[in-house]
């Protein structure tokens, strides 16, 4: 403000730090937050003000800012209007993530800005599924878009804050690049798999998979979140699956939806190939804030430091068991932990504003909570930290501390509620796990020390941000620690969920490892200056080589993370698709052939009980049957002829028998033979496959 007396705003670089132009408002201004505090110099130039341009009288006067906000809103609506027929629709989420992070202030660079938009995005999306699950227009990409950008235009008028955005730099560039070769050298089989039964092949390494497909779909078709309205999504969807937590299944269902204005509505295998690559983008997005993160703990740091951190954190995602979470069919875990990661991030190094901050870590516990609640518990304890610590300064935004402290006490803790209450999930607990339980202690044990070592090396430096993330891996690994406690006092072995415990620990370490790139040398300039490099790259050298070796990519059999011959990445990126499994073969067969029957349970049979259950898993998932299946596929037992005599007995209304072995025919022909008032309703269909 011209007018205003006293010293013009200082929007200097300081030591290579730019100061946030929303916070410079003085000739000297707080540093922000999210780097360690630099001393400014005291003595600043200060002139007047210049003298305020002459106003020309034919000039028309500028719009009024009413104006300017009607056609903002006309505007937020016009744009998805226009878009959606033109099916242009898959551009709206790019464009309110553009405009959401324009007008955010956190943040350096480009990428901070883009990584705190998509983080809020995703927390923000799980709660307006509330909204958009009861109001009339479902999921429907106008409705929505033109909700979001209205909320957008109003906060902007209400703010009064303008679009903008941070410069690009390369430092933004590096993790974006890695997080591309990591992941697409993941998506390798998936490209391979040209045909459904190979597609299939990969999707059955883990069961999993097969039950999410069918949620999203069954979201989609319901326009919500189906724990809202469990009677009435009863037809779409297994029962089992009503009350699980949702957030992911909801995340994808809405973005395929703006996807689905170019491609049409996905049947079975285009909604199996949608789901799988919405997979890897879910990775993909865990992969990028952990780089992201780790670059935000290091802070300023040498080019040389850059290069050797994203190395020594791709040779970590690779090596570790992240890459099983694709494999198994985890999508739900692998975004809460990538919204455990960026919380931890804004924890560990808070933002300048307050606001903001609040705002961001209560979007994240609701997304956690709606997402994988497993994490709820040491993500709340982490806030509760930060709130405490800055208890004081939180004084002067009571307000907004208020509202955002009652929505996310009464949202987050909601899935979590509905599951312990109306699902009895806690009796999960004490699910047993594979022999991969002994890689989650490899990876707690082996890695916590040494990281720990370097967060203590640099937690004795000024920046407080190394100590808050040697806290946070503290409450991470005492998280998996107390699960395992917990499986003991129960008296059983500590397993399923005390190793998803220990994915959030190695998240974390994985992160921490900036504190050990940070303790080696850096190149100095000079006569000597090719010398001096030498050492720092040297050691630069040696540090990425023995990652790289513990990690198990050169298929050394002693390495601290893997146990088996090869990593999970070599398993997944190895698995041939050429010659997909039986499960496949007979899924994709049972699919072409044999469509759906309205008012007839189809079930596929095979010499295995539980061969037969995955192979019907696979159908009614690709069909969309899975809730009309339900009593004939979801049994406690899986030997036989046991399992297939409560097919036959606990079904109801005419059954379909496809069967794809001779013995399952036999089986079936004696149960028939003894129980013959079965024998009107149940129809068999042979099957003959070559495997």
């Amino acid at each position: 403000d011209a007018s205003r007396p006293g010293p013009r705003p200082y929007h200097r670089h300081v030591a290579g730090i730019p100061h946030e132009p929303h916070l410079t408002r003085y000739a000297v201004a707080p540093p922000p937050s999210d780097f360690p505090r630099i001393r400014v110099p005291s003595e600043l130039t200060v002139t007047d003000p210049p003298a305020p341009p002459a106003v020309n009288p034919d000039t028309p006067p500028p719009a009024r800012p009413h104006r300017r906000l009607l056609i903002a809103l006309a505007a937020a609506w016009l744009v998805p209007a226009v878009a959606y027929p033109l099916h242009l629709a898959w551009l709206l989420p790019p464009l309110v993530l553009l405009a959401t992070a324009s007008l955010l202030r956190g943040g350096r660079t480009l990428l901070d800005r883009l990584m705190l938009a998509v983080l809020l995005l995703v927390g923000a999306t799980t709660i307006a599924g509330l909204l958009f699950s009861v109001w009339p227009w479902g999921l429907h990409p106008v409705a929505v878009t033109g909700a979001a950008l209205t909320a957008l235009t109003l906060i902007a008028a209400a703010t009064g804050r303008r679009p903008t955005l941070p410069r690009p730099g390369w430092t933004d560039l590096l993790p974006i690049v890695a997080t591309v070769a990591t992941v697409g050298y993941l998506t390798l089989p998936w490209l391979r798999a040209s045909t459904l039964a190979g597609r299939l092949s990969l999707l059955a390494l883990g069961e999993d998979n097969f039950r999410h497909v069918a949620l999203v779909d069954a979201i989609g078709r319901h326009g919500g979140y189906v724990f809202l309205d469990p009677a009435g999504s009863r037809d779409d969807i297994v029962s089992l699956l009503v009350r699980y937590p949702q957030g992911w299944h909801f995340t994808t269902a809405l973005l395929d939806a703006h996807l689905r204005s170019a491609t049409g509505t996905p049947s079975g295998v285009s909604s199996l190939t949608h789901y799988g690559w919405w997979c890897f983008a879910t990775l993909g997005l865990l992969v990028l804030t952990l780089f992201w993160a780790a670059q935000r703990l290091s802070g300023p740091q040498h080019p040389l430091h850059r290069v050797v951190l994203t190395i020594v954190i791709g040779a970590l995602v690779l090596g570790s068991q992240l890459p099983r979470l694709l494999i198994a069919g985890y999508p739900s875990e692998v975004l809460g932990l990538a919204l455990a990661v960026g919380l931890t991030a804004l924890v560990v190094r808070p933002l300048a504003g307050n606001r903001e901050q609040l705002v961001l870590l209560g979007a994240l516990l609701t997304g956690i909570g709606f997402t994988y609640y497993l994490y709820l518990p040491p993500a709340g304890l982490l806030v509760l930290g930060w709130l405490i610590a800055h208890r004081r300064e939180l004084t002067q935004v009571r307000r907004t501390l208020l509202g955002v402290g009652l929505l996310t006490a009464l949202l987050a803790p909601l899935p979590l509620l509905l599951g312990i209450l109306g699902a009895g999930q806690t009796e999960a607990l004490d699910a047993k796990a594979g022999p991969e339980l002994a890689e989650a202690w490899h990876a707690l044990l082996g890695l916590t020390p040494i990281v720990l070592i370097g967060l203590v090396i640099q937690a004795r430096r000024a920046d407080r941000a190394w100590r808050r993330h040697l806290a946070a891996v503290l409450v991470a690994v005492g998280f998996a620690l107390a699960i395992a406690l917990a499986n003991i006092v129960a008296g059983v072995q500590p397993a399923y969920y005390f190793m998803k415990g220990t994915h959030l620990a190695l998240v974390g370490l994985i992160v921490g490892t900036a504190a050990l790139v940070r303790l080696l040398p850096v190149p100095s300039g000079g006569e000597r200056g090719v010398r001096a490099a030498a050492i720092p790259a040297l050691a630069a050298a040696l540090a990425v080589l023995t990652v790289v070796t513990l990690c198990g990519l050169t298929g050394w059999r002693g390495s601290v993370l893997v146990v088996d011959k090869q990593s999970w990445t070599q398993l997944w990126v190895r698995h041939s698709v050429d010659k997909p499994s039986r499960v496949a073969q007979v899924c994709a067969a049972a699919y072409r052939r044999h469509p759906v029957q309205p008012g007839t349970v189809t079930v596929v049979l095979d010499r295995g009980g539980y061969r037969g259950y995955v192979e019907s898993i696979c159908l009614s998932a690709l069909q969309g049957t899975t809730a009309q299946t339900e009593g004939a596929i979801y049994l406690p037992m899986f030997e036989e002829p046991e399992r297939t005599r409560k097919i036959l007995r606990g079904a109801r209304g005419p059954i379909r028998l496809l069967i794809s072995d001779p013995s399952a025919q036999r089986r079936v022909d004696k149960l028939l033979t003894r129980y013959p008032e079965l024998r009107p309703r149940v129809t068999t269909v042979p099957m003959i496959i070559k495997y």
